[in-house]
């Protein structure tokens, strides 16, 4: 009966690695990067703003996503084990783990990256480019999150790939079967929601919609009115989604909100902020 029942599932354990050794995760982070790079690009070229004010900006805004995510997924999540060693502070800023007794590392790249902490690393990011490359604050934050939507699309396939932040058990006919550890119940293997995916799926339509409203609206810029409705949509999708993922980490279960929701809820009100006070003007 359990293996008829299987049958209208998705059966999930697809290969970690791409092509040439690059491993699916990095190739969609790769591919989001690239794809934010060209569309913010675009919209500074659309908006008559020089190339030579824009390359800085990528540089500033790598750095500041990756290590915020990094960061973020440290001190959020597992602060415990990355600030009570000085195995795990190497650990926090390099890509490596060592060995439980003994400093004999191995290279594993950046293994937990926190949304949050990206998102909060690129306003830090955009501050230092705004000071030094004299552009307004609010012009370069709407280009950047008309842009976030796709990027944050693409990471999360990048999740669906490497079978992580898997949703709660589901008899829905679409969901998948993970083949990890966390899928487990009492033993067995079982369907879950593909939350990476839905979350994907979201991304790319918010990202269509605030295309469709730039094309549209474009005097917005600058206003605030792009960087407050992304933020509002992804962190209000985020905090809803959260209801049917699988906790994270061990002090999450048994929380009414878990670590995810408590983050989402700074980025949900200054996104409503941002998205009706330029209506409001």
């Amino acid at each position: 009966m359990d293996a008829m029942c299987n049958v209208l599932f998705i059966d999930w354990q697809p290969e970690q690695t791409a092509f040439l050794g690059i491993r699916w995760y990095a190739l969609f982070w790769i591919l989001g990067l690239l794809g934010a790079y060209i569309i913010v690009r675009k919209l500074y070229r659309g908006q008559g703003i020089p190339d030579e004010k824009y390359d800085p900006l990528f540089i500033y805004c790598f750095i500041g996503v990756l290590a915020g995510a990094r960061l973020g997924h440290c001190l959020f999540y597992e602060p415990g084990y990355f600030l009570g060693s000085g195995k795990g502070l190497i650990e926090m800023i390099l890509p490596i783990r060592f060995a439980q007794a003994s400093w004999d590392w191995h290279f594993t790249g950046y293994a937990g990256l926190a949304s949050h902490g990206g998102a909060i690393g690129i306003f830090i990011a955009t501050i230092l480019y705004v000071h030094m490359n004299h552009i307004k604050f609010m012009t370069v934050m709407d280009n950047i999150c008309i842009s976030v939507p796709f990027a944050a699309g693409c990471i999360r396939l990048g999740n669906l790939m490497n079978s992580e932040i898997i949703g709660s058990p589901t008899e829905l006919p679409w969901g998948f079967i993970f083949h990890t550890n966390e899928a487990l119940v009492n033993g067995q293997l079982t369907a879950r929601h593909p939350s990476q995916l839905y979350e994907s799926i979201a991304y790319f339509v918010i990202f269509a919609l605030v295309l469709w409203m730039y094309r549209n609206k474009r005097e917005c810029v600058g206003t605030g009115f792009y960087f407050g409705i992304v933020l509002l949509c992804i962190f209000v999708f985020r905090f809803f989604v959260e209801f049917i993922k699988l906790e994270q980490v061990e002090f999450e279960q048994g929380m009414l909100l878990d670590m995810g929701q408590l983050l989402s809820i700074p980025f949900i009100i200054v996104g409503a902020y941002f998205t009706f006070r330029p209506l409001k003007r």
